[in-house]
């Protein structure tokens, strides 16, 4: 009970702090992160718009390298329709989220956040995107042969919690209900606060016998149950309720356009797919025992191992070597490709020759040979390019399309008064424009056309899947 009187003291704590937060930018109108005098124009003059969502087998995760989710769809579907490209802050903790919309770090909690009173005192609620109930997870004694016996160890009716021991998520709508059951039984219930592990690891927790019952949203639950078939998610213990994403108080024509938004993409067949891949997918079984799923096994690839060694020779972080050599060949290295580029890197025979390896050459070496052609570049490229992020992005669009392509752009940048040392938004301006007469003819250009798009969206693709192994995988 110790327990849950410190939570409540937290609880409201937090909601005052957040209160301050809140009233302290309405009154600070130098603080332009969370002023709005018009969000949505800011958004899209940023380029971005900054989303907060949950890491867990439904919202966000990663598969054979391939970020995948049913919160990371629907934002992409957003940011397309709004024109902006879409960053992650990842924290699975609903205090940390709302203390990151009111300080301005992010624009949108993006995960199936419960409406209800209290919260819409905080933040204002986009229409909901789903609706679920709240059921209790608990563990069912499939191995009895007897069905009354089975009956009597599950729990069917919320008045058999009393003096049951319930673990669920800091932060969580679950603590509010059962607070509620509580109260409406007449009885106590021993909950306990969970503050380092989420609904989903709870479940797992249920299943494995460590802790007897949670709670958990009804949709979220019978996805997991698909992986822990002892799990029983039968027994209802709220209403039906709506889920839906929250932005700021001041953030009107956010939320405006958000609304509108969701009333008509929900009414659309891909909406439909989207709900339908995550929650009712029979193969979610399949990607979650893998050990190519980052929630349980962590890994990308099944060469890790040779991409971790390897990226030491250029000083990368794996996980960026990870996501070209998936943009590359999605890590199969028996793929060979129309323009005869063959193998995990996708380098051209000529090339791969120069550099000791060809198409029977092992994973291993081939991986060498890519990340010493990246080296190669690095050292051709001019030394003024000092920025380290922006020189692995002349790297990156170097080795697609080939360095001295790299380098027209770099001279159509200095030409037309854009900084030939800064890729994005100056030299990869001119990369793009490679494709046109006006530009491959102009005298400072050397080497001609270029499919130029492609190479600007190699380095986004790149970067942004990059950014989703941070995120995830470590």
């Amino acid at each position: 009970m110790l327990m849950k009187y410190k939570f409540e003291i937290k609880h409201l704590i937090f909601a005052f702090v957040f209160f301050l937060l809140m009233v302290s930018c309405k009154r600070d109108h130098t603080v332009s992160a969370v002023k709005d005098d018009n969000l949505l124009l800011n958004i899209k003059k940023r380029g971005k718009i900054i989303a907060t969502t949950n890491y867990n087998s439904v919202d966000y995760f990663i598969y054979k390298g391939l970020p995948m989710g049913f919160q990371l769809d629907l934002l992409k579907a957003f940011s397309k329709h709004i024109g902006v490209k879409l960053e992650f802050i990842i924290t699975n903790d609903l205090a940390s989220n709302m203390s990151l919309l009111a300080l301005g770090k992010c624009d949108i909690i993006a995960h199936n956040i419960t409406i209800t009173r209290n919260r819409k005192t905080l933040v204002n609620f986009s229409s909901p995107i789903t609706q679920t109930r709240q059921v209790l997870v608990q563990r069912n004694p499939y191995k009895l042969q007897d069905a009354c016996i089975k009956k009597t160890l599950l729990i069917r009716n919320i008045l058999n919690l009393s003096g049951k021991t319930v673990h669920v998520q800091k932060n969580s709508v679950h603590y509010d209900r059962l607070i509620n059951i509580q109260n409406e039984i007449g009885d106590s219930i021993h909950i306990v606060v969970v503050d380092t592990m989420e609904t989903e690891q709870l479940m797992e927790l249920v299943a494995n016998g460590t802790i007897d019952y949670t709670i958990a949203d009804e949709n979220f639950a019978q996805v997991n149950k698909s992986y822990y078939k002892n799990l029983d998610v039968q027994t209802p213990v709220s209403f039906q309720q709506n889920l839906a994403w929250a932005v700021r108080k001041e953030s009107d024509s956010l939320l405006v356009t958000l609304n509108n938004w969701i009333r008509e993409y929900k009414q659309t067949k891909e909406f439909q797919n989207i709900y339908d891949t995550y929650f009712r997918n029979p193969r979610s079984v399949k990607i979650v025992q893998s050990e190519f799923y980052s929630i349980k096994g962590g890994k990308i690839s099944r060469y890790d191992k040779e991409i971790k060694l390897h990226s030491k020779l250029i000083g990368w972080d794996w996980r960026l070597l990870a996501s070209l050599i998936y943009q590359e060949s999605q890590f199969h290295p028996e793929l060979t490709g129309w323009s005869g580029a063959f193998g995990i890197m996708q380098m051209m025979p000529q090339t791969a020759r120069k550099f000791g390896v060809t198409s029977k050459s092992p994973v291993s070496a081939q991986i060498k040979a890519g990340v010493r052609l990246k080296m190669a570049i690095d050292n051709f490229l001019p030394k003024e390019i000092i920025n380290p992020e922006e020189r692995i992005k002349f790297i990156l669009a170097s080795y697609n399309a080939g360095v001295y392509h790299v380098i027209d752009a770099r001279n159509l940048a200095r030409k037309y008064g854009k900084d030939p040392n800064t890729w994005t938004d100056n030299v990869d301006h001119y990369m793009k424009l490679k494709s046109r007469p006006k530009y491959y003819n102009d005298p400072v250009v050397k080497y001609g056309y270029s499919r130029g798009y492609e190479t600007y969206q190699f380095v986004v693709e790149v970067l942004d899947r990059y950014n989703h192994y941070k995120n995830i995988v470590k």
